[in-house]
């Protein structure tokens, strides 16, 4: 499966893409077996891409290139992982493009879009959903460390503890191993919290949830600087050896919600600001021209409403082109003042 960084770079280079007189191919297809436990992708795209290919004159250099692609894609499909869950698939023949990914990240429904670009807000999407975080699952003995990225793991790791008890030994004895005890603990507390700063400084990841043994957590998150208990975005409990797929499902549910109650605070900082005359705007329009002269630091975009779908890939596009973040906002309700689109900038240029 690609790693988030393979993803990110794909998105860069087909934002970068430049139209030409081949029309270019997006795909994406939800791979999970339907109720029967059979695929459900062929019917769709036969139909689908053939009825595209025939709004192209007969034997013209731009049909020849959808037929080139769509071969390319059949044989492609024959090969795919049935581990995947989602496959993103662009290809152009006449320009020589050609790249197909397959996702542990879901895709929930089949999508085709032929036109002089790639189609990206469905990638973008599925990027800001299931972006890079840290989970610590821990309990008095044991500890794992995980990076999930596009819903899978990047990275895993076990630290151990001795596994003293506490024994009724007697008297100073008894004493001195309970000391033994609290100090084999404290350790393997602050062995844990050097693990989630060495690797959040080292991966640059925003957001850690810790799950396991609540008075473990506690104690781990009382290790942590500032800067990295910052970025503590919930706590879960889960049996410390839960399987992956559990904590995968439990843990992305929880930083879902998390940027439920964060949206707020991103849009009501933009509004904010441009009330203010300050740095931000909102609009399409004046979001586009801040994207065009490099202004925007942060794009939001609210999920349905406000904008159309081809309107927000352009504006995707600018901002992947100017190194501008994207934000995906669930509420719809809450851009509404803005029409569904707003930015905070880095510096002002001017009246919009």
């Amino acid at each position: 499966m690609p790693q988030l960084e393979q993803l990110s770079a794909e998105l860069d280079r087909l934002a970068a893409f430049e139209p030409g007189p081949f029309p270019v191919v997006s795909l994406y297809l939800n791979l999970r077996p339907d109720s029967r436990g059979r695929d459900s992708f062929a019917p769709f795209l036969r139909k689908e891409l053939g009825d595209r290919i025939r709004t192209f004159a007969a034997g013209g250099p731009e049909e020849e290139s959808l037929r080139s692609d769509a071969r390319r894609i059949e044989e492609y499909l024959a090969g795919v992982d049935p581990a995947s869950n989602g496959l993103a698939l662009f290809a152009c023949g006449g320009a020589g493009l050609f790249d197909a990914f397959q996702l542990a990240a879901p895709i929930d429904e089949h999508r085709l879009f032929v036109a002089e670009r790639a189609h990206l807000y469905p990638l973008a999407r599925l990027l800001g959903a299931y972006r890079r975080y840290l989970v610590l699952l821990a309990d008095t003995h044991s500890a794992r460390l995980f990076v999930f990225a596009a819903n899978t793991v990047e990275q895993a790791r076990d630290i151990e503890n001795p596994k003293t008890k506490r024994h009724k030994v007697g008297g100073t004895s008894q004493a001195r191993y309970q000391r033994h005890v609290d100090n084999d603990r404290l350790h393997h507390i602050k062995e844990i919290a050097e693990a989630i700063a060495g690797t959040v400084r080292r991966e640059g990841i925003e957001h850690v949830i810790l799950a396991g043994d609540g008075l473990v957590a506690a104690r781990v998150r009382d290790q942590l600087s500032r800067e990295i208990a910052e970025r503590i975005a919930d706590t879960v409990r889960l049996h410390v050896r839960a399987s992956e797929r559990e904590i995968v499902d439990r843990t992305i549910a929880a930083l879902h919600g998390r940027d439920a109650e964060t949206d707020h605070e991103r849009v009501d900082a933009v509004l904010c600001a441009y009330r203010a005359n300050g740095l931000a705007v909102i609009g399409a329009e004046a979001t586009r021209r801040a994207l065009d002269n490099g202004q925007v630091d942060e794009l939001l975009i609210a999920v349905s409403g406000g904008v159309s779908e081809d309107e927000a890939d352009d504006l995707i596009a600018r901002a992947r082109n100017t190194s501008a973040r994207v934000r995906f906002v669930g509420d719809a309700s809450l851009l509404e003042p803005a029409g569904g689109v707003g930015a905070s900038l880095r510096y002002r240029a001017g009246a919009f």
